[in-house]
């Protein structure tokens, strides 16, 4: 007689198999070798990776540190742009204010100045030539040297000279108008001057030339007494010079203004033959 009873699912056959199973084997950890193949890298570049990457810190501080310098120098540069602009409108603004006759004074200044500095460019260029050019390059120095020499034989006084120039007579005026005159002739290309007194008594100009009021009349040059009229001999371009006493408010305006006089005359020859003493330096050397 068969048993009816419901049988048990074949399933719980399984769970004694369960037991007789092995354990699980815990993976071992691979190789390095093993590893750094299968990554396509040996041993020595999986350990040189990491110092590439601390290697491209410096790089990089390297790299901020001339970013950081270099916008310094453009700051720098703009800094000094602007107080260059900033004076030039400072310059701009005080021409603006100025009076017509000393625009005129001004302009006529820069442009005797320009003529006089672009006639020596052309000296120098030629002098260059000539001193580059081999041959000849002894010679000219030679020539060159008695030239400058002739020069500041001639600024120092030591030379007289003659070429085109203006003779100006001036009378009752004082030291500080003769003085005006030397400053205003030199601006306007004067290269040589010597002053005379009423007596004929004369005296070299030069750079280190002094005017003072005389007790009881008359006035003091570099030490020798002079009394008025006084005649000024000065050798430059005639119309030049002569212009630049003239402008309005200039050396004649001023002197007339005071009750003085000035008389103007150019001169294709005159001629400077008041001489001064070399003068012995004590303390300049020629820098070598």
């Amino acid at each position: 007689m068969l048993d009816e009873s419901p049988a048990e699912p074949a399933a719980s056959a399984f769970p004694a198999a369960a037991d007789d199973e092995p354990p699980p084997v815990e993976p071992r950890p691979a190789d390095d070798s093993v590893a750094d193949e299968a990554d396509g890298r040996t041993g020595e570049e999986a350990q040189a990776e990491p110092e590439r990457v601390t290697d491209a810190k410096p790089g990089r501080k390297r790299r901020l540190t001339s970013a950081g310098a270099l916008i310094a120098v453009l700051l720098a540069v703009f800094g000094f742009t602007l107080v260059v602009q900033l004076r030039s409108n400072d310059g701009d603004q005080g021409l603006a204010t100025a009076r017509q006759e000393d625009l005129v004074r001004i302009l006529s200044d820069l442009d005797s100045r320009d003529s006089r500095l672009q006639s020596e460019i052309n000296g120098l260029e030629s002098s260059q030539r000539q001193l580059t050019s081999g041959v000849a390059g002894r010679q000219a120095a030679l020539t060159e040297a008695d030239k400058r020499a002739d020069e500041l034989g001639l600024l120092a006084g030591t030379l007289p000279g003659r070429g085109p120039g203006l003779r100006i007579v001036m009378d009752k005026v004082n030291a500080a108008a003769i003085l005006n005159a030397v400053q205003e002739l030199r601006g306007a290309g004067g290269e040589v001057m010597q002053l005379y007194g009423s007596d004929g008594t004369a005296v070299r100009i030069v750079a280190s030339s002094f005017f003072v009021d005389a007790d009881g009349g008359g006035l003091v040059a570099d030490g020798i007494a002079l009394s008025g009229p006084y005649t000024l001999d000065v050798i430059g371009p005639p119309q030049t010079m002569q212009t630049a006493l003239q402008i309005p408010g200039g050396v004649v305006a001023s002197v007339n203004s005071d009750g003085g006089s000035v008389t103007l005359e150019q001169r294709t020859m005159v001629e400077v033959t008041a001489l001064r003493k070399a003068t012995t330096l004590q303390y300049a050397r020629p820098a070598s």
